[in-house]
């Protein structure tokens, strides 16, 4: 029988990758409203103003450690909250919310290639097999089943901005693991948060001169809200919660159906439509992670 403790935990890494998926179909379903910068500038806006009375008072009793670490809190952040989320925006631009979620989960194979590059650990024959298996999967499917397309080099843009964002994503996933002692979680996010904001503040200008806004309807900033408040800001609470209770390998499980979840936001709210393509490549993207990551050759069975 399953305890309560671990139902919980389940329960809000559920949720939590819930919110995530969502903000694909945000950024699909905005495209043409609202220009992906501006889009980026404002979710962290909401974020911030929403973190600022709960984590505003430890983060100015620990300004210390940010005078002591300010060249890792930047990067962390240009990474993290200046760039990944900005390049999804980007994707969205061109790329489905089911492509854009499929994309996204193959943060787990870069995170072990930069590990064997960077930090010289030994890639298995079942992690280079799982690479390969997710490298077909994401070919398969930004390539539409067409082998001529890979030939030409025409991939879809926005499946490309994905890509990459989820590559800074690996790096960001990396440094986060060696943050330096001596913040709390939420001291680090807001500070975070508004550092990454004000890296991003000249380029949303550069868009918004280049692209004027155009008028703003309450649904667009609904979504506004959704993305700063539920995607940002409950989902990092609701993961932290699901780590400490069940684990990061059962949480990441769960974050790993990302694209079942935005598939079906996608088809209710964007009318989108899943084929068979869709999923042979979540069948080779899925197999790949848990081989590469979950399969361990080494355990014995007792």
């Amino acid at each position: 029988m399953t305890s309560k403790p671990v139902f919980i935990g389940f329960a809000c890494a559920i949720t939590a990758t819930i919110l995530w998926s969502g903000n694909f179909v945000v950024a699909r379903g905005l495209s043409e409203e609202i220009a992906p910068l501006t889009l980026a500038f404002w979710r962290w806006v909401v974020a911030i103003l929403v973190l600022l009375p709960f984590a505003i008072k430890p983060l100015l009793a620990q300004k210390s450690w940010l005078k002591d670490n300010i060249g890792y809190l930047s990067i962390v952040s240009l990474l993290g909250v200046t760039l990944f989320n900005s390049l999804i925006y980007y994707a969205g631009q061109t790329s489905s919310a089911i492509n854009l979620s499929l994309i996204a989960i193959t943060f787990p194979i870069f995170v072990l290639l930069l590990s064997k590059i960077f930090l010289a650990e030994v890639i298995g024959w079942n992690k280079l097999a799982g690479i390969v298996l997710v490298a077909a999967g994401i070919l398969l499917l930004i390539s539409k089943g067409e082998l001529s397309v890979l030939a030409e080099l025409t991939f879809a843009e926005g499946d490309l901005w994905m890509l990459m964002a989820s590559f800074i994503f690996a790096i960001y996933s990396m440094l986060l693991k060696q943050r330096p002692a001596g913040i709390t979680v939420p001291a680090f996010q807001l500070a975070s948060f508004i550092v990454g904001l004000v890296f991003l503040l000249p380029f949303f200008l550069i868009e918004l001169y280049l692209i004027p806004a155009k008028s703003i309807e309450s649904s667009t900033v609904m979504s506004i809200l959704y993305v700063g408040i539920f995607a940002s800001l409950f989902a990092f609470i609701l993961w932290n919660k699901a780590i400490s209770t069940i684990g990061a390998v059962n949480a990441g499980m769960v974050y790993y159906a990302m694209p079942i979840f935005s598939g079906m936001l996608a088809i209710i709210i964007l009318d989108e439509v899943v084929t068979s393509l869709h999923f042979y490549s979540t069948l080779l993207v899925f197999c790949g992670i848990l081989l590469a990551v979950v399969y361990n050759p080494k355990k014995k069975n007792v």
